[in-house]
């Protein structure tokens, strides 16, 4: 049976406004990969990989892609002896928010969905053709 949609509202309300402060162990991170069996692999700021669980309360009820970015706990597992190395706490779903916060880490910075074309002489289109009468090398 699936869940009630009062739970769905309420997830998505939880993970749409930032946290104020990032608690004792906590980290925003980039999803790099899903693993299978609600296990991703997320990039911390300083490159390092981590294996990170994501709980039932996200399963099936929001979605993360590659390259979005998630917060992390690395201490919800050091009691234990095992390979994951944290589990994700949110999700950030309006990134626009959270780049405001003044945790959020300096290399996560955001990135243009064209890339520069810099290098290539200037693109023609959307432009006038010349005039017929007007010669531009003279």
């Amino acid at each position: 049976m699936a869940k009630p949609k009062r739970h769905l509202l309420a997830t998505a309300e939880e993970t749409s406004n930032p946290p104020v402060s990032l608690k004792e162990g906590e980290a925003i991170a980039r999803v790099v990969r899903g693993e299978g069996k609600n296990l991703y692999v997320v990039e911390q700021p300083d490159n390092k990989k981590l294996l990170v669980e994501l709980p039932s309360r996200f399963r099936s009820t929001i979605w993360m892609k590659r390259g979005g970015f998630v917060l992390v706990d690395t201490t919800a597992f050091e009691d234990r002896e095992n390979k994951l190395d944290g589990e994700i706490v949110n999700i950030v779903r309006d990134d626009k928010q959270w780049r405001k916060q003044a945790y959020w880490p300096s290399e996560f910075v955001k990135q243009s969905t064209y890339p520069d074309d810099s290098d290539e002489e200037e693109s023609t289109v959307g432009k006038m053709p010349p005039a017929e009468g007007s010669d531009v090398d003279e």
